[in-house]
């Protein structure tokens, strides 16, 4: 990742890794949220199978869960994950923010999603000082990133097997 994030042209899937790992964290965070163990092992032993997760409704019938509801959720604990989240969905999904050199992926935010994304990077990796960071300067701090997010996904998986739940 520390090549990744500094090498010319690379920050796309740079992006796409971090979505990724948050991806799995927010899995976790909803599996923590589930006081009822058998729910949960029912819900990893879905993923074991590679089917997508379903939960039982008030009235007895088996709805999806959705990536919406998992994100919501992590964004209430959190508070950051939503914005992390959408950010690196426009470089997972085919969209025009691959196209690096002429567009700037913050620039696609709200300037309150901005400055969320921005207060994140300087509140806990140091930086940018500027409002307006180059493409290449967040790519200095998407190790820093990734390594948080990796950590706090460790910690939550070792929750997880704990049989820990979240408050």
């Amino acid at each position: 990742m520390e090549r990744l994030g500094h090498a010319p042209g690379t920050l796309s899937p740079t992006i796409s890794i971090l979505r990724q790992e948050l991806d799995s964290m927010i899995r976790v965070i909803y599996l923590l949220k589930i006081d009822d163990l058998d729910v949960r092992r029912g819900l990893m032993q879905m993923t074991l199978e590679g089917q997508p997760w379903s939960a039982e409704t008030s009235k007895g019938r088996r709805r999806r869960v959705t990536d919406r509801e998992m994100v919501n959720l992590a964004d209430r604990l959190q508070g950051w994950s939503e914005i992390v989240y959408r950010f690196g969905c426009a470089f997972v999904h085919l969209s025009n923010l691959h196209k690096l050199d002429s567009n700037d992926p913050l620039g696609s935010l709200s300037a309150e999603e901005r400055a969320s994304v921005l207060d994140y990077l300087r509140r806990y990796h140091g930086g940018p000082q500027s409002d307006t960071p180059s493409l290449e300067e967040l790519g200095w701090y998407l190790p820093g990133v990734l390594r948080k997010i990796s950590g706090n996904l460790e910690a939550y998986v070792r929750d997880l097997e704990a049989g820990s739940t979240a408050t």
